[in-house]
């Protein structure tokens, strides 16, 4: 029996589907489905797979055919502990080309942690990483920012966002004029660029940063 097999014989059985065990994985449903339908053993996610399954690494690639065995036990919940999208997408601080389908993972965070930066649902809420220079010296290369999904409504000048314009992704403070939004960067030698109404896409409000040394 097949590492996919026994994946799918344990979703079935805890009633979860393989959009849910992504979901908790923090992986795409697509590498589920791909896991399941191909069968290959070795996968870096199998770990989080056999945890979350409530079994063993080595009963999903039939080291044993007992499910129990060497099974990790369930954890006790942790309090204030909530889980945050980290995903695989770098916003350009410039533009940058935005992939249809980023890689993502769950990461677990302290609530009151994040109450420094936001009142948001964590659900609405996810990190991802600036490149570029153009809003240095606020945001510097390879930062990481915390983008509140929950916020799309640009009722508020010269606040930071994460946006669009087609396929090109940035982070830009807008300011609204008429129809027209202008797209604003902190450094200085930086030029304005402007965007047409309708042109734009808000994908969150920028709420807070983590940066590297």
């Amino acid at each position: 029996m097949g590492v996919g097999v026994r994946i799918e014989e344990l979703l079935a059985a805890k009633g979860l589907s393989q959009s849910e065990l992504a979901r908790r994985v923090g992986v795409s449903q697509h590498s589920i489905w791909h896991l399941i339908n191909k069968g290959k053993t070795g996968s870096r996610h199998i770990t989080k797979i056999a945890r979350e399954l409530e079994t063993s690494v080595a009963y999903l690639e039939g080291e044993t055919d007992d499910p129990e065995a060497d099974a990790p036990l369930p954890g006790a919940p942790r309090e204030n502990m909530v889980e945050v999208a980290m995903v695989d997408l770098a916003y350009g601080m410039g533009g940058t080309f935005l992939s249809e389908h980023p890689d993502s993972r769950m990461e677990e965070f302290p609530l009151s942690f994040l109450r420094n930066f936001t009142k948001a649902d964590p659900g609405q809420l996810m990190i991802a990483e600036g490149v570029g220079d153009s809003m240095a010296p606020t945001i510097g290369p390879s930062d990481l920012v915390l983008i509140d999904r929950g916020q799309n409504n640009l009722n508020i000048d010269d606040r930071i966002w994460a946006c669009a314009i087609g396929e090109i992704g940035m982070i830009k403070r807008l300011r609204v004029r008429g129809d027209t939004v202008t797209l604003l960067s902190d450094n200085a030698n930086v030029p304005e660029d402007r965007a047409a109404d309708g042109e734009l896409h808000l994908i969150g409000r920028v709420v807070g940063k983590f940066s590297r040394l």
